[in-house]
């Protein structure tokens, strides 16, 4: 029997990216017609035959596809003459830059790409989306150059300014720009905004794992590349709700209820918005993918004059032209009438390019969605994202879990999402042999789901977290209280893991050390402020924090940016100022200002957490009364008391 091999979890990551690429249709499986499609964008013309024994050859269930398990299996297993060529089919790419990370911060042997179209693309949407931003046109940051082998895009993204302004255009007020090194752009300040960009992507949603602010500034092309198309696709699918579009309930199929349509994902839900405007126009064809089914283009020109409004007067005599390309450049030039050409060129068009062509379907969405809306019974229950269920979604997506968390409860019925955590929480705890994978059968899948669970809540058990009255069921069901109460108290304990780590206890930190800890360091840096617990009321206008960050990183906060005030405006600008600040100075915050405001004991204490974290981790000085001191003599200090 072949020796088989372990991989650690960047390397399925990495496997699943690639799985993904031949599993057009996701549903989980590659078929014989999949691998074909993938061999001709690369160039490559496989007779029939050979495609089936290729497939045959990884197909260990026989019947007749392969599945993610199988994909795997292809590479634990020594290589061998049966699969070198299915292997060597991934290995191939049309126009795709490989790099490897070498950075202290990125993983080892992690392999990521990018194309000079999504280069092109990227760039064409900073300078559209940005062009309006006074600093950056006056300080040449934009117009940045289109053409890939320049590389200027990296360049001016190396001091972290063009990212910043990027993630706010993403997620409105992420970063406070008080907080943005503007002036004097040494290697230090350049580092701290980068510590800024990183974290505040973690915050909404990105994953950064293995990315550090040396790679920004070195303008590692690869990680640049994919932490933008994160922050990008972030922000074009953030207007695909209810409350942005209360005519998406007309995407509703019958049998379906508001719920049910708020289950599907951004990408499930644009298809079907594809669609719904598909048939309104009287056609038959439907589009099941942002690749294969729009390369003749003539789903995007019936789609472009249904949404259009009729001031552009657009039709679909573009169909009558034969030739692909043109019918593709014909069809962009109906879309530039609408300033909506964005993201994807007559190429990426006829060669089904799924990321680029799903972005451009999403930038039509968000532009001209010409759903009207429906008037919603005030009984019907309507799920709204809670500010709380945001905050953890993106605390699980800023990890890598997959698949992605798109609706909180929705998503984690079959618990995959939660066993990564709990491995991260706790590396080694959960036994994988014991966890059903998917894809789910119609018939018992639903069992295999509540056994996943089941363990889920197990596993909670064996960390010690409350969870009275929740079963594997409740998680299944989306019960919104108890899965809400597994999933904080899973973000607490990975929250205190990393910091139990960082300060080389043999026990996990309380909640009282860290409040002891938060005022021992305030009182020996001679700051007035202190808190008596995570309740205080004196928390809400954040001047705890902003003291905090000061002694951590001494004369980091411009102090002619705190509010003495104590109206609402002022509290919620201190809480936004501190809460950008904490995570310039390296803490990985992902409460929200109001948090602070309404001092939200939860979330409160994962802001002081992450900033003794970051004390500890970057072994920053501190001035005490008697002498400069390692904020880890302070707290030594702190223990002999």
């Amino acid at each position: 029997m072949a020796e088989e091999k372990k991989l650690s979890y960047e390397k399925i990551e990495e496997l699943r990216e690639q799985f993904d690429q031949f599993d057009q249709d996701r549903n989980g499986h590659i078929t014989v017609n999949e691998l074909g499609n993938v061999m001709k964008a690369c160039g490559e013309s496989v007779p029939g035959y050979k495609l089936r024994e290729m497939v045959e050859a990884v197909d260990k269930d026989k019947n007749g596809t392969v599945e993610f398990d199988e994909f795997i299996k292809m590479y634990t297993q020594a290589a061998n003459e049966s699969t070198k060529d299915f292997r060597k089919a991934v290995e191939k790419r049309a126009n795709v830059k490989k790099l490897t990370g070498t950075s202290a911060s990125t993983a080892e042997g992690t392999t990521h790409s990018f194309s000079d179209g999504e280069y092109t693309a990227f760039v064409d949407w900073i300078n559209t989306t940005l062009h309006k931003d006074d600093f950056l046109v006056k300080n040449s940051y934009l117009p940045v150059d289109h053409v890939p082998e320049n590389h200027q895009l990296f360049e001016r993204c190396d001091d972290g300014i063009l990212l910043c302004k990027m993630i706010n255009r993403s997620v409105k007020d992420t970063i406070d720009e008080r907080a943005i090194n503007f002036k004097k752009l040494d290697l230090y300040r350049k580092h701290a905004n980068q510590t800024l960009v990183l974290n505040s992507a973690r915050a909404i949603g990105c994953n950064i794992i293995n990315i550090g602010p040396e790679d920004l500034i070195e303008g590692r092309a690869h990680l640049v590349m994919g932490l933008l198309w994160q922050i990008i696709r972030i922000g074009l699918f953030a207007k695909i709700t209810l409350k942005d579009c209360p005519g998406l309930l007309r995407l509703a199929v019958e049998g379906e209820n508001v719920q049910d349509l708020l289950k599907l994902s951004p990408e499930e839900l644009l298809l079907r918005w594809f669609n719904h405007h598909l048939a309104t126009a009287g056609v038959s064809r439907r589009v099941k993918n942002f690749a294969g089914d729009i390369k003749d283009s003539e789903c995007y020109i019936i789609l472009l004059k249904q949404i259009a409004p009729a001031k552009y007067m657009l039709s679909t005599d573009a169909l009558k032209e034969s030739e692909l390309s043109k019918r593709a450049e014909l069809m962009l030039d109906d879309a530039e009438k609408m300033g909506c050409r964005q993201f994807v060129s007559a190429k990426d068009v006829t060669s089904g390019h799924p990321k680029l062509n799903m972005a451009f379907v999403a930038n039509l969405f968000n532009t001209y969605p010409a759903l009207e809306p429906i008037e919603v019974d005030e009984d019907m229950d309507v799920y709204v994202e809670t500010r709380e269920e945001k905050t953890f979604r993106n605390w699980m997506n800023s990890l890598g879990v997959e698949p992605f968390v798109n609706n909180l409860f929705n998503d984690l019925s079959d618990a995959i999402p939660l066993f990564q955590l709990f491995d991260k929480i706790k590396p080694g705890i959960v036994q994988w042999s014991k966890v059903n994978k998917a894809p789910f059968k119609a018939i018992g899948g639903k069992m295999k789901k509540i056994e996943n669970c089941n363990y889920a809540v197990e596993l909670g058990l064996k960390l010690k977290f409350s969870l009275v009255g929740v079963g594997g069921q409740d998680i299944h069901d989306g019960i919104k209280t108890l899965t809400l109460a597994l999933i904080w108290q899973m973000m607490r304990a990975y929250t205190l893991t990393i910091l139990t780590s960082l300060a080389n206890s043999d026990k996990p930190i309380s909640d009282k050390e860290i409040i002891e800890w938060v005022n021992n360091v305030l009182q020996g840096t001679d700051k007035t402020s202190s808190i008596s617990s995570f309740k205080d009321p004196t928390i809400s206008n954040s001047t705890a924090v902003i003291d905090l960050v000061d002694a951590i990183e001494p004369e980091s906060i411009n102090y002619e940016n705190v509010c003495l005030g104590v109206t609402e405006e002022a509290k919620i600008l201190n809480a936004k100022y501190a809460i950008s600040m904490a995570r310039k100075i390296g803490a990985s915050v992902y409460a929200l200002p109001e948090d602070l405001v309404e001092v939200k004991p939860k979330m409160v204490m994962t802001v002081f957490a992450c900033l003794m974290a970051a004390a500890f981790d970057e072994e920053r000085k501190v001035v005490t009364d008697d002498a400069a001191a390692t904020v880890h003599e302070a707290q030594a200090k702190l223990e002999e008391s």
